[in-house]
């Protein structure tokens, strides 16, 4: 083990000297950044897939003492074949977090980033996967994931919520039970109860500890069942949500998600949580009440059975959680959390969690 600790520390040298400040490949990506709060507040951020991501990128310009709680149940894609293949935890939400906390090249972020597009076994895999694959064969997925952060400089630190394997499993309305994390949004109908196999999995330490020791923690945004309760339902992790003394908030997302939110309010996704993990969570939720969204840009996610997400204020409020309704929006060809709107009212909600820690 200590030589396998050693090479991985003359592997990162190798690298960095290719990443780092004042490199011929240095851009603007490091003197754009904002100034960051004095003192730096302590976020925990937990999620998967492109909402957790999305709101990282804005976090990051405020502090640098990030906790990204991440979902390990992918068995989709690029992650699922090589869960699949090489027995290791799905690199894909790990990765895009990586990137979203990124401060190097964007070259090199590009890179993380690529997909194969042709090639026998390479085709539909990011290089990104590919990396953390090669590391973790090499060094373990913990080493893994701290190389690559090295690698890409992050701001903080990105954890698995488990170290443990799992299964999403769903049971549905009509009685029917579908397993993995990818068939549950496919199988149509609506989600009566998630669990995970095998349910003696226990969270990651080092994410029980940057829950208990945040000064804020965040859910979401991300997919309701497979990302956000998928996350919750690890042993261990309500429990430490319960302990700690942060300020605690919930994103709720701007646009409803086929086969998993089909018409919910705000209101409903905040049920559906409290429904598989108990009520008062949660001090805060935050929800988008931007509704003027460009006719084309809703035809066009109406055809994929994606609606915006209604805010149903006053029966949030009925729900003893204190509301914030914002502009959340981000003004592109999709309708999704714009970074900057987003991190800047969860930054405001500092002022709600004490002392920084």
């Amino acid at each position: 083990m200590q030589r396998d600790k050693s090479a991985l520390t003359n592997f990162l040298c190798r690298l960095q000297k290719h990443s780092q400040p004042g490199s011929k490949t240095e851009l603007l990506h490091f003197s754009q950044r904002r100034p960051k709060l004095s003192p730096e507040p302590a976020i925990a951020a937990i999620g998967g897939g492109t909402g957790l991501s999305t709101l990282l990128r804005g976090l990051k310009k405020y502090t640098d003492k990030i906790s990204a709680i991440v979902n390990v149940t992918d068995d989709g894609g690029s992650s699922g074949r090589l869960r699949k293949n090489l027995g290791m935890l799905p690199p894909g939400d790990i990765r895009n977090c990586l990137v979203a906390l990124a401060n190097t090249e964007p070259l090199l972020q590009r890179l993380f980033e690529y997909r194969f597009t042709t090639g026998d076994g390479l085709a539909g895999h990011s290089l990104g996967n590919l990396f953390l694959a090669a590391l973790t064969e090499e060094f373990g997925f913990e080493e893994a994931v701290v190389a690559a952060s090295r690698v890409l400089a992050i701001s903080g630190e990105v954890l698995p919520v488990t170290l443990d394997k799992l299964v999403l499993k769903a049971k549905m309305a009509d009685g029917r039970v579908v397993r993995g994390e990818s068939k549950i949004p496919q199988a149509g109908g609506k989600i009566q109860r998630l669990a995970l196999e095998p349910e003696t999995s226990t969270v990651y330490p080092a994410a029980r500890k940057a829950i208990l020791a945040a000064q804020l923690v965040v859910v979401g945004p991300g997919s309701l069942f497979t990302s956000l309760i998928a996350n919750l339902l690890v042993p261990g992790v309500v429990d430490a949500l319960r302990q700690t003394t942060a300020h605690k908030v919930y994103i709720c997302n701007v646009m409803t998600q086929k086969g998993e939110t089909d018409g919910f309010t705000a209101a409903d996704h905040l049920q559906a949580i409290y429904d598989h993990v108990g009520e008062a969570l949660f001090d805060t939720i935050i929800i988008n009440d931007n509704l003027k969204i460009p006719p084309i840009l809703l035809k066009k996610y109406a055809l994929e059975g994606s609606f915006p997400v209604m805010p149903a204020l006053e029966r949030v409020r009925k729900m003893g959680v204190r509301t914030v309704a914002a502009d959340l929006i981000s003004p592109t060809q999709l309708v999704r959390h714009d970074p900057e709107k987003l991190a800047r009212v969860v930054i405001k909600e500092i002022k709600h969690g004490g002392s920084v820690k």
